[in-house]
């Protein structure tokens, strides 16, 4: 059986490495064109799923329109009997309406839940205790197609969205492998999805990973895991951004406004609306990532 694969980032890796590991046929990579980035903007970046892809010999294609009849043709030269999708973007109809068997996606929740651009950070930031993997055949909609598998795995409850990808990054790959061996023996069902029970996993912008400390404690700590590492949680101490990537629950009540920053004990915390978030990892606009005990030995608030 000849597959495309189709991902970029680093959580795709693991899916495409265990199909080449277990001998199906990878014919091509899809991936995302390189991008300038780095110190001064000049180095030339490319995808994770390019890098492996290149370090065996697979084929890559970088098409910036997906719609372009020299790469619809050029797909189509390869012949695959299935495409595989991993962290991509939106496929047009004549992309993954191509090969005979269809094309499925890999998607980091237990849909129709979360459907959208970014569902493990909204299940960390919802405080949920259990999230997944789905594998489904694309249709027009997008997260709607008939579901191939579900695969289960638990929230921690100081698990932040960067432990949870991790993780999930394997639980993916295995229900990639265990989705293409069902499709290439025939042996699977269809599920349709509810759409009922459809929530919704936006793509998530900077304005609005600005921290709430009116809420309760629980809330604003699930806030800021759900967003750590990346985007990233922030507030600001003395007009400058302060994003903040680990922190505690601390129901001790506190007389001060919510988003009041308390400095004692060699600790910083932050009021919320029924107690504090204590700060353990932070990072101060224009400075490097630290942990609380080296960003207090040299910081001196104003007034101070």
């Amino acid at each position: 059986m000849r597959i495309i694969f189709m991902g970029t980032p680093d959580f795709a890796v693991p899916s495409l490495d265990i199909l080449v590991q277990n001998g199906f046929d990878v014919v091509a990579v899809i991936t995302a064109t390189d991008k300038y980035g780095g110190r001064g903007g000049k180095q030339l970046i490319e995808s994770a799923v390019k890098k492996y892809a290149v370090e065996r010999n697979i084929p890559v294609l970088q098409p910036k329109n997906l719609k372009a009849p020299d790469f619809v043709e050029e797909l189509r030269g390869y012949r695959a009997d299935l495409q595989v999708v991993v962290a991509f973007r939106m496929l047009p109809e004549v992309v993954w309406n191509m090969p005979p068997r269809g094309t499925f996606n890999l998607h980091g929740s237990l849909l129709p839940r979360y459907r959208g651009a970014a569902p493990i950070n909204w299940a960390v930031m919802r405080g949920d205790t259990e999230t997944g993997v789905t594998t489904f055949f694309l249709r027009h909609e997008i997260d709607t197609g008939d579901v191939l598998l579900r695969r289960r795995m638990d929230i921690g409850r100081h698990e932040t969205a960067g432990s949870v990808h991790d993780r999930m990054m394997l639980l993916g790959a295995q229900a990639t492998l265990d989705s293409v061996r069902m499709i290439e023996g025939g042996n699977y069902e269809l599920q349709p999805q509810d759409d009922t029970a459809a929530t919704k996993a936006p793509k998530i912008f900077t304005d609005t990973c600005e921290i709430n400390f009116a809420q309760p404690t629980s809330e604003v700590f699930d806030f800021i895991r759900g967003l750590s590492p990346y985007p990233t949680a922030w507030t600001t101490l003395e007009g400058k951004k302060l994003k903040l990537f680990r922190v505690l629950p601390d129901a001790t009540p506190t007389d001060l406004p919510p988003g009041s920053f308390l400095f004692e004990n060699g600790s910083l915390r932050i009021a919320t609306a029924d107690g504090s978030i204590q700060v353990l990892s932070l990072q101060l606009a224009g400075k490097r990532r630290m942990e609380v005990a080296e960003f207090l030995n040299g910081y001196r608030p104003h007034g101070g």
